[in-house]
């Protein structure tokens, strides 16, 4: 007999719907949309689901409901309305509107224009919301400048105006309003000036310019040269505001455009409003990943709810890539020119969010940053468990003399010094640098296998197949091969090999993946490289030292502790020599580097 859950999955519709699941407290856990429900439900049960949190989400599900609509478009609506309303556990949530700022054209006699963060259903006009209260005063301020607009609260009703109960204030003198108070200023001039600050605020500018232009070259006519620059000023400040908003080609306009880019966790969306040519709103989000949602459906998420956050009609939006947003919208996305430039721009605006972001975090939250540079490293390298251990090999041996090898080790993606290894190389005879691998990585394992020590997750060969080859012969003959991942980066194109696999990986060169392993690259080189030289330096000491007949070990050893070096030796006196090491070996001592420098 079939389970409630499997009768309630059978008999779905295949129409485009909402559908709803419900936890064993009767409580909603999940909302989502499908352009086929019995299809979209059914996968959610049918397939092996790799992110941890769906398969959670799938063992809580006792109980579906579903709720048909005619087209997709209503099904995400229904589905942003559902989520916002009952907040389910597994679904993206955006952050609330309340607090962003309104202009208001007030619903009144010579209407103020000011702004508001509650929008009155009074039939006053709101244009917004605005991300930047600094977008709406410089606004403000430019509207200001251009048209002078009353400030006060009075109820100018004509018979008031004309009873003469009102005084003009301070500023009409300060030419900052025109006084219709007291009936300075008539209705249509007044009115004329909302309807081009209207124009203004949805990025219309080409009524005003016009007009100002108009106005200037009548006042130079009349020969009112202070008048025209004053104009002029006007009009210079509101070309100079257009200029800062102005994309590339004005004909685009009432358009939105959208995009996003991702993480293991979170998805960084930007939102651009474009009015003949010019953005007139921009907004950015961090959407935080539930279900290891694809961009595809975190952008259509961010879309339908942006649209009724920012109350946008726009018929046609830009986007990076296919989405399903029905039939009233025209989804286009640009390949190339002027619109393929905006969608660019809002790209290149979500990533500096995202890099915002990732510096704020590393500073107030570095525990999740670290957490989501070993979640990024485990899906780049194709790893089974997050790389929070990682060790890195590398052989120095300059033409062959003094061959020896460096152990790195990094611990969260930062090197941890303590835990770093020098090696002599003991059982290869001269530069073999694949040999001398094998010996190393052995030796290594050996040892933490031995002390009992924690093995790492992954470990980073300094080299091609080669090296690698010689790794895995080690890792073999200890029983760790499989149970820790192994990678090798060679150094002309930075390919990353994996046993068994001749086509090497290329990641990205700007990822932070790629970044740490040269990170590890380069301080396994430095480390090496530094015991290297001090012991080539150390035994070209000892060796010159050694060529004295009947001189021995220690001997050398107490004058270098005495001297620090063979040069300090060489110019030693008989009585400095004498009272280190003696009357006979000092004397051998000094007679051999002086005969020297008489021949």
């Amino acid at each position: 007999m079939p389970t409630d859950l499997e009768l309630q999955i059978k008999t779905l519709p295949n129409s485009p719907g909402v559908y709803q699941y419900f936890d064993k407290e009767d409580t909603i856990i999940y909302v989502g949309k499908a352009k086929n429900l019995k299809k979209r439900v059914s996968s959610y049960f049918t397939k092996n689901h790799e992110y941890g949190k769906t398969r959670v989400l799938v063992k809580k599900i006792v109980k579906i409901e579903h709720i048909v609509v005619d087209t997709e478009t209503d099904a995400l609506l229904l589905e942003n309305n559902l989520i916002k309303k009952y907040q389910p556990r597994y679904n993206v949530l955006l952050k609330d509107d309340k607090s962003y700022p309104w202009i208001c054209i007030k619903k009144e006699r010579f209407p103020r224009i000011f702004i508001t963060r509650r929008v009155i259903k009074d039939g006053s006009e709101y244009f917004g919301p605005y991300t930047s209260v600094k977008t709406v005063h410089n606004l403000l301020d430019l509207i200001k400048q251009l048209y002078p607009l009353r400030t006060c609260n009075y109820d100018l009703s004509e018979p008031k105006i004309q009873s003469g109960k009102y005084k003009v204030c301070l500023e009409y003198h300060l030419k900052n309003c025109k006084g219709p108070c007291e009936a300075y200023q008539d209705e249509d001039s007044y009115v004329s000036n909302v309807r081009a600050i209207r124009n203004i605020i949805k990025g219309n500018f080409k009524e005003s310019l016009e007009s100002l232009h108009n106005i200037m070259m009548d006042y130079a006519a009349d020969m009112n040269f202070e008048e025209a620059q004053r104009i002029k000023d006007k009009l210079d400040s509101l070309k100079n505001y257009q200029a800062k908003s102005t994309i590339v080609n004005p004909s685009i306009n009432n358009v939105d455009v959208f995009s996003i880019i991702s993480d293991e966790t979170h998805g960084y969306a930007n939102f651009f409003k474009i009015m003949n040519g010019a953005i007139v709103q921009s907004y950015t989000t961090e959407i935080k990943k539930k279900l290891d949602e694809s961009d595809k459906e975190l952008l259509e998420l961010f879309i339908v709810e942006t649209r009724q956050r920012f109350n946008s009609l726009s018929r046609e939006v830009y986007v990076p890539f296919e989405l399903d947003l029905g039939e009233k919208i025209k989804v286009t996305v640009p390949k190339l020119g002027d619109k393929k430039r905006i969608v660019d721009l809002s790209l290149r605006n979500a990533k500096y969010y995202r890099q915002e972001q990732f510096k704020q975090i590393k500073i107030v939250d570095p525990d999740r940053h670290t957490k989501r540079i070993m979640a990024q490293m485990q899906k780049d390298l194709r790893l089974s468990q997050e790389p929070r251990h990682i060790e890195c090999f590398d052989n120095s041996n300059i033409q062959g003399t003094n061959p020896v090898a460096a152990c790195v080790v990094f611990k969260d993606g930062k090197p941890s010094k303590k835990d770093y290894r020098h090696f002599n190389i003991k059982t290869v005879e001269g530069p073999d640098d694949f040999a001398s691998m094998e010996e190393v990585v052995f030796r290594r394992y050996k040892r933490l296998l031995e002390e009992d020590k924690p093995l790492p997750q992954l470990i980073v060969i300094d080299g091609g197949k080669g090296q690698l080859s010689s790794a895995l012969k080690s890792l073999d003959v200890l029983g760790l091969r499989g149970k820790i991942a192994i990678i090798g980066i060679a150094k002309r194109l930075e390919e990353i090999y994996y046993p068994g696999d001749s086509v090497p990986l290329y990641l990205d060169k700007k990822s932070e993946s790629l970044k740490i392993i040269q990170y590890l690259r380069n301080e396994a080189h430095r480390f090496g490289i530094t015991f290297h030289r001090n012991k080539r330096s150390k035994s070209a000491i000892q060796s010159e030292l050694e060529q004295i007949p009947d001189v021995g070990k220690q001997t050398i050893t107490n004058l270098l502790r005495k001297f620090k070096s063979a040069k300090r030796v060489k110019s030693a006196t008989l009585e400095e020599l004498i009272e280190v090491v003696g009357n006979a070996r000092a004397k051998k001592v000094f007679d051999y580097f002086n005969t020297e420098k008489l021949k």
